[in-house]
């Protein structure tokens, strides 16, 4: 009997300072640039695996605010929850998931991000508050 595919969830973080820049990173295994975040694990809560995830990548504590999308990457069966979150402490630094860590501008992300992942920032500074639903291919959104 063959299994059903199955999806895993993921969680990422749109860090806005006080500038309103977001904290960003290139990805070590990819290269390319992202919000920080990664697959929640079976026993940790959301915000929990949120904390935990940009920490992690970042150097960054975070508060999160407010869920602002849910985005589906159709190719790898991804489901992510993407949050606002406020800094709280620490320094950005390189680790062993990221090259570079910075905090860059709204116009920064429209160049040089894909849109599958611009747009989960672009919809964080948002001032409509309900959450973007959004499918894409992991570099393209794909039409509704």
């Amino acid at each position: 009997m063959t299994q059903p595919p199955k999806h895993s969830v993921s969680v990422a973080a749109a860090v806005v300072n006080n500038d309103g820049r977001i904290l960003v990173i290139r990805r070590r295994d990819q290269g390319t640039w992202q919000l920080p975040g990664g697959i929640l694990e079976l026993d940790e809560t959301i915000e929990a695996g949120l904390r935990r995830e940009v920490h992690e990548e970042t150097g960054i504590a975070v508060e999160p605010q407010r869920l602002t999308g849910v985005y589906k990457n159709m190719t790898l069966g991804v489901v992510a929850l993407v949050f606002r979150a406020h800094p709280l402490d620490g320094s950005p630094q390189p680790n062993q998931e990221a090259t570079a860590v910075e905090w860059w501008t709204a116009d920064q992300v429209r160049t040089n991000m894909t849109e599958a992942f611009a747009i989960r920032i672009l919809d964080a500074l948002r001032p409509n508050h309900s959450p973007a639903i959004r499918s894409h291919d992991g570099t393209r959104l794909l039409s509704h």
